[in-house]
């Protein structure tokens, strides 16, 4: 019989208490403390980050009373640090590297990496940590909790404390680290779309959003910063596969990770990502069978923090609200979803995707339970920040409301966005359509073969989707409703599939109707169903 999802979700939830524990844990505030030799350590800083060097200013780093040596510190960010610092604020951005002089030196969990977001535009405190929380349910995603920082025992403020895409994130969500990351993401916004001088044959690319844009590397690094020391003819080759021979992308990326990006970004109203203007905030890892992976970044801007969808005038509350689910889908500037979503299988399938979201999060209502829980835990750290960039009452109000975010800037309440964003999609055409129904699936062992049958109503195809380990692409097979796949008048909504038994582990199923999708697990391909 077939590994159920009641039992892979028992098993994520041991996961989930394993690592609660660790120095991501949602339910406490670590105390970060550094120490720095040097008394004009705020100017040292600033004057790296103006000189767009990556070099760290040398320092102790103590967290909750244990002291590491020799850290590396560094100011990060671009608006939440620019920005902030013409108001003359301490509470700018901080990236801080445990291990920078001891290689072996390492926080509980493995981590060594300490990536602190000041809370910019988000008056609310928790737009990054639930919106982080919501991410994981679908794909690999960064943990996300809270820290207070001190500098040379002066309390800074209350800051987010979010997980590095790294080493040990990619080891832990990919069972290896070999492969080539890229961050997606211009290191300069400004000089995205001028061509690069000195090399001919480049064409202007639109920010970071995956365009064939020429030949030559130099095309490309003002716009990616490879994190390996190589890459570039591989991601040139991801561009032309794209712009040439979309319906080869399966070979090359994970489609269904990518689809619950662009699901997840859309019903977040969540712009400032490869969905909005500035198509960035992501990066991409190629693991080492040659398969590019999409992982979501910097969500501090979340549930309307950005209002910019394209190059035009910033949304309104109400166009945010009923932003539609195929933005970009005709928009061959952003080829990750109009080449994605061109597809008629893989739209229903991103359809299916946002029905999930929108089911295990807003129309239940639970990211109201976990706005009220995580504010109420908070409220003491806020009250007490004598830096943060909003006043308290904005804090109290930005759950609900839109609140002031300082000079004319306002941010829209996250609920006064989700309640009407949610009544939106719900009544969408597309989403009023009924999806197909799934009964569990089940698989036959006869001698070195699987029989995998499924009892599917209201579908006009039915896939089975499938992997021989426990990482990695799945393939996709369409299954039959004959009962031995050739006796189309045995037909009687029960599908089935023969394969070898050392191609499948693990496996999910995808039930095609005329205009949407459904799965099983729901949450395919980040839940699945299990060969024992």
């Amino acid at each position: 019989m077939s590994r159920t999802l009641y039992l892979i979700s028992i098993f994520l939830l041991f996961s989930f208490f394993s690592r609660s524990q660790d120095f991501y844990n949602i339910n406490s505030v670590k105390d970060i403390k550094i120490t720095f030799e040097e008394s004009n350590w705020a100017r040292m800083l600033d004057s790296l980050k103006y000189a767009g060097n990556k070099d760290r200013l040398i320092g102790i780093v103590e967290i909750n009373g244990k002291r590491y040596e020799g850290a590396g510190i560094r100011y990060k960010g671009n608006s939440s640090y620019y920005n902030v610092k013409k108001t003359d604020s301490p509470k700018l951005p901080f990236n801080i590297k445990i291990n920078y002089t001891n290689k072996e030196q390492k926080l509980p969990g493995d981590y060594t990496t300490i990536k602190l977001s000041n809370v910019f535009r988000d008056p609310s405190f928790v737009r990054e940590a639930l919106s982080y929380e919501i991410a994981r349910k679908y794909m690999p995603a960064s943990q996300a909790n809270f820290a207070r920082v001190y500098v040379n025992n002066e309390l800074i403020g209350l800051y987010n404390s979010v997980e590095s895409v790294d080493a040990n994130f990619l080891a832990k969500h990919f069972g290896q680290n070999e492969g080539l990351l890229m961050k997606c993401d211009p290191d300069d916004l400004g000089k995205a779309k001028k061509l690069p001088t000195g090399v001919k044959g480049c064409k202007i690319g639109d920010y970071a959003n995956l365009a064939y844009v020429g030949d030559a590397p130099a095309c490309y690094a003002r716009l990616y910063e490879m994190k390996s020391d190589s890459g570039w003819q591989e991601l040139i080759q991801l561009t032309k596969l794209l712009e040439k021979s979309p319906e080869k992308i399966a070979e090359k990326l994970n489609v269904d990770q990518t689809l619950w990006m662009h699901a997840y970004n859309n019903v977040l109203v969540n712009l400032d990502s490869y969905s909005g203007r500035l198509c960035h905030n992501y990066y991409m890892y190629l693991d080492t069978s040659g398969v590019f992976h999409p992982i979501i970044w910097d969500l501090n801007l979340s549930f309307g923090g950005f209002r910019f969808a394209d190059e035009k005038a910033p949304l309104t509350d109400q166009t945010m609200q009923e932003m539609s689910p195929f933005l970009h889908y005709k928009n061959t500037n952003r080829p990750l979803i109009n080449q994605l979503l061109s597809n008629a299988l893989y739209r229903k399938i991103y359809i299916a995707h946002i029905h999930t979201v929108l089911k295990d999060n807003f129309s239940n209502g639970e990211y109201a339970r976990r706005i009220q829980s995580m504010q109420q835990f908070l409220d003491f750290y806020v009250k007490n920040d004598e830096n943060k960039l909003y006043e308290y009452e904005s804090f109290k109000l930005n759950a609900e409301q839109t609140a002031p975010a300082g000079g004319k800037t306002k941010i829209i309440g996250v609920k006064q966005l989700m309640e009407a964003r949610t009544a939106y999609l719900k009544g969408h055409p597309i989403l009023q359509k009924t999806q197909p129904t799934i009964a569990t699936p089940s698989y036959q062992t006869q001698n070195d073969t699987l029989n995998f049958s499924v009892k599917v109503e209201g579908a006009i195809d039915v896939y089975l989707a499938y992997r021989s380990g426990k990482h990695g692409n799945f393939k996709m097979q369409r299954m039959f409703d004959d009962g031995e796949q050739g006796d189309a008048q045995a037909a009687d909504g029960i599908y089935s599939l023969k394969l070898p038994k050392i191609e499948v582990k693990h496996y999910y199923i995808v039930a095609e109707a005329e205009k949407t999708a459904q799965l099983s697990p729901e949450r395919a391909s980040w839940e699945f169903h299990e060969v024992r």
